[in-house]
């Protein structure tokens, strides 16, 4: 179970089912604030991690279009020069990295989201510890005058309580820290066909943008 998953079970559990549910109230609810503290120390880790990651990503987006701005005026300085396969080269590099600034955009603004989902589950988990912690004496009471006006066996066999002690404890036994963050790349594979007809639309851009410097420097 990920990171989140265990999250959203702890902040959707009813603290009053689970107290009704439990053999040992008392000894449940110091568990179930404990599995909280955990969960949440990690949920901040990883908010932490996601924000980290996310500049890292701004500052290489910024570096790929400071590259594209550096080799397109070194274009328009072959240019000048009149050497225009030097200004092709120039352009097919900044071509290049314009390429990659465009990839890391996506990327940044996929980390954002990333970054603001944890963030509320963060907030999610704090108001439930915070719930847990101001409302545990008060459930433990309830349950303690609950059980007093139990009168039958059956009232007092609590066999789904144990199943639910029991489900808390492999859980807590189970809580790892667990990466949320991860940012999926898919390996695209073209056929020689596609390589070509792609090398073929990029000359034809480079010639683009080769006549468009021209004519910006003929009007100068």
């Amino acid at each position: 179970m990920s990171l989140l998953e265990r999250v959203t079970t702890l902040v959707r559990a009813n603290l009053n089912d689970l107290i009704d549910q439990a053999e040992d109230p008392e000894k449940l609810l110091k568990q179930v604030i404990l599995d909280m503290e955990n969960q949440l120390l990690q949920v901040k880790t990883q908010v932490a991690i996601a924000i980290a990651d996310e500049h890292v990503l701004e500052r290489k987006r910024k570096e790929y279009e400071e590259r594209v701005a550096e080799w397109t005026r070194r274009a328009e300085l072959a240019v000048d020069k009149k050497q225009d396969d030097l200004a092709r080269a120039a352009l097919e590099r900044s071509l290049s990295y314009r390429r990659m600034a465009a990839s890391c955009e996506q990327q940044v603004e996929d980390q954002r989201a990333q970054v603001e989902h944890l963030k509320a589950a963060l907030r999610q988990l704090e108001q439930k510890l915070a719930e847990a912690r101001a409302r545990s004496d008060v459930l433990i009471a309830q349950h303690r005058r609950a059980r007093a006006l139990r009168k039958t066996s059956a009232a007092r066999a609590q066999v789904g309580g144990r199943s639910h002690a029991a489900a808390f404890r492999r859980m807590q036994d189970k809580v790892v820290l667990s990466e949320a963050v991860g940012a999926a790349a898919a390996d695209l594979v073209n056929d020689s066909v596609d390589d070509r007809l792609a090398a073929l639309e990029e000359q034809e851009q480079v010639e683009r943008l080769l006549a468009e410097i021209k004519a910006r420097r003929r009007n100068e």
